[in-house]
């Protein structure tokens, strides 16, 4: 039926486009012309199916929008154009769908005729977010080596207080309310664990805590952070041109939200040189959060020693471990178990000690 929905939904494309159409009245005609032309065509299809994925291809992603709709997939990730899998609770199901290569890059030139990025030769990588909120990564060939390699990380279409997480047990009524006060008292946290662990999911809720009378200022490579304060500005990365120029890095975000009279600074994820800026903005007394991948609250602090040495060769480790003892508070540590299930595994409190001169990372007992 793919075949056919694809050749009927060009035609109602030009119907569309030519004749000036509604989508559903060009669905209609196309529908009526082909039955006239070859009825046999249509014994064997469900005419309410065909027309969805008609509709699918003309005004929504193609195969992929029924995926994108349901709401128990929490990301969808293919190989090649007969590997198409999901991910539903943590567990991994193989799809048993194929998809043109060509369809695939038309989907994926879709997807990102909106967000000003593009995907080339020249730019063989691209991170963009759909218009739903979810994450879209793109490689294709020769980085790949012989097919695209597509991942939609989808995202709750709610924002999930800590007391929600409470109810899905992925944090307990004791760590929920030690970080409510946390947050709300100023302190600096940072979420770590692997990915997929629910650090975002996490972040987001504890910045439902903030008190609404502070201003949020968010920034990331896509945007992914979603807060209900009122007075919040979101941003995020922009990749160079066709010319090379016009790139603006994290680094630069994190120093122009600086300028912006932020009440709480939030970094979407910490990856590279931009962790020394973030420092800095700590270190002045401003609150702020972040994410960061590691296997352990311990190995989240001893990441983010190491990765402001990235922002130039007069960084020492001198300045950089003492800062990160006395800048941030707490790591909130997030794990996903065998079962796909997420929960925080444990809440570790950093200090400086100046007479032994090290970091001090120690759980938290509640």
């Amino acid at each position: 039926m793919s075949s056919l929905a694809s050749r009927l939904s060009e035609r109602a494309r030009r119907h569309i486009v030519e004749s000036h159409l509604d989508p559903q009245d060009a669905i209609d005609r196309v529908l009526d012309t082909s039955v006239e032309e070859d009825s046999s065509a249509h014994v064997q299809v469900n005419e309410s199916q065909l027309r969805s994925d008609i509709q699918d291809r003309l005004s929504g992603f193609g195969p992929l929008q029924s995926l994108l709709d349901e709401p128990a997939i929490e990301e969808i990730w293919i190989n090649s154009t007969s590997e198409v899998f999901v991910a539903q609770s943590g567990i991994t199901q193989k799809l048993p769908i194929a998809i043109p290569q060509e369809l695939l890059a038309t989907l994926v030139e879709k997807m990102l005729r909106a967000t000003s990025r593009r995907v080339d030769r020249s730019s063989p990588f691209v991170d963009a977010s759909l218009p739903d909120g979810s994450r879209l990564h793109v490689v294709i060939p020769d980085i790949t080596r012989n097919f695209w390699s597509i991942n939609i990380r989808k995202f709750p279409s709610s924002i999930y207080s800590l007391s929600d997480l409470v109810g899905f047990r992925s944090i307990t009524s004791q760590q929920a309310d030690f970080l409510s006060k946390a947050v709300t008292s100023g302190k600096n946290i940072l979420v770590s664990g692997a990915t997929q662990a629910g650090k975002t999911t996490l972040l987001c809720a504890l910045l439902n805590e903030v008190s609404k009378t502070h201003r949020i200022v968010t920034v990331e490579e896509t945007f992914e952070i979603r807060v209900e304060n009122a007075d919040w500005v979101a941003m995020q990365t922009r990749q160079p041109n066709l010319e090379g120029v016009g790139e603006i890095s994290l680094r630069r975000l994190v120093k122009e939200a600086l300028r912006m009279r932020p009440g709480r600074i939030v970094v979407g994820e910490v990856r590279e040189a931009e962790s020394f800026d973030l420092l800095i903005a700590l270190n002045s007394g401003l609150p702020g959060l972040c994410t960061i991948h590691a296997n352990s609250a311990k190995d989240a602090v001893s990441k983010l020693c190491t990765l402001p040495l990235l922002a130039g060769s007069n960084i020492s480790a001198e300045f950089v471990n003492p800062t990160v003892g006395t800048c941030i508070d707490y790591v909130v540590h997030c794990q996903m178990l065998s079962s796909g299930s997420r929960r925080v595994q444990e809440i570790s409190q950093v200090s400086w000690d100046t007479q032994k001169s090290s970091l001090q990372v120690t759980q938290v007992k509640l």
